[in-house]
């Protein structure tokens, strides 16, 4: 009975300074926790401070980059030089086949990525491949940022999915031993890779928003997607999901000038993932002609509830 009650203590302890550590991080510079050389005399007091005379986007700059940074530093440098951001065209052009798009490393505009590419790199893959498509958003949306304002509002390719990927491979093991933790690991894995969705949903928006001509080439009047909609239980969150593929894609074709192109997937056979309306949730259950391509003709549902 004492070993378990002393254990517990431990346990207590352990969680008690991880959430203390948490937040002395989300005060402090985390670029400079993290790059910062070893004898560099910083106090947390002193970086408390400048935090504080920092604007909230600067202290959620800084703490992505320094998350970036960090989780670079830990992937060896083989797999770091392969996907190295390039230039715009350095592998894919408007005339480059599946295969080259599927492989290349992130550029700066982004790739252009249809639904259909997506798929077909994502099931025969069981979803290995998107999280290569995950990444790569994530790093060519932060090299964007960085290259446009010289702030960054995510954490890139590797502090999106590494943190996710490590706290996976570590969790998962600690779980089947019985190793206190790791349940609280995978937990943590789930709630940033979520919140990193979500985030990546914001930004897709305000791109999608950026200035009147994007606007107008994309033909929309308002932002296509709803965040909060990734909290939402499958299929609903994949609805919001293949949607946030199809605008991203269609946002960096503008921006490399490259010609439309039909996406079958999400343009005929799916029509509510390239709808230019942002459609509640109301709406897209009582009105058929979103959902597939052989209920396209059907009538709105005539029922109270789903009324607006």
């Amino acid at each position: 009975i004492m070993a378990m009650a002393t254990s517990r203590v431990r346990r207590r302890r352990y969680y008690a300074s991880l959430v203390i550590s948490t937040l002395l991080l989300a005060y402090a510079p985390v670029s400079d926790a993290f790059t910062a050389p070893l004898g560099k005399t910083r106090s947390i007091r002193t970086s408390m401070i400048d935090a504080k005379k920092d604007s909230p986007e600067d202290a959620i700059s800084d703490f992505c980059q320094g998350t970036n940074e960090f989780w670079k530093s830990l992937i060896i440098e083989p797999v770091r030089n392969y996907v190295e951001i390039q230039p715009a065209e350095s592998s894919v052009t408007a005339t480059s086949d599946a295969f080259t798009k599927l492989t290349a490393p992130p550029e700066r505009p982004g790739i252009p990525r249809p639904v259909w590419l997506t798929i077909l790199g994502s099931v025969p893959t069981g979803l290995v491949w998107y999280g290569y498509y995950k990444f790569s958003v994530e790093e060519e949306l932060y090299q964007y940022e960085m290259e446009e304002t010289g702030k960054v509002s995510g954490a890139g390719g590797y502090g999106t999915l590494f943190p996710f990927v490590f706290a996976i491979l570590i969790g998962f093991p600690m779980t089947l031993l019985h190793i206190p933790g790791g349940e609280l690991l995978i937990q943590a894995a789930g709630a940033w890779i979520l919140l990193g969705q979500v985030n990546l949903y914001k930004r897709v928006n305000e791109l999608c928003m950026e200035d009147d001509d994007v606007k107008a080439e994309l033909g929309l009047t308002d932002p296509p997607l709803f965040e909060w909609w990734a909290v939402l239980p499958p299929p609903l969150d994949v609805v919001v999901g293949l949607r946030q593929v199809h605008f991203l894609s269609e946002f960096w074709r503008v921006k490399r000038g490259y010609p439309s192109e039909t996406d079958v997937i999400a343009e005929e056979l799916f029509p509510f993932i390239s709808m230019k309306e942002r459609f509640t949730l109301k709406q897209f259950f009582r009105r058929p002609k979103y959902w597939f391509w052989f209920t396209k003709e059907w009538s709105d549902f005539d029922i109270p509830f789903l009324q607006d």
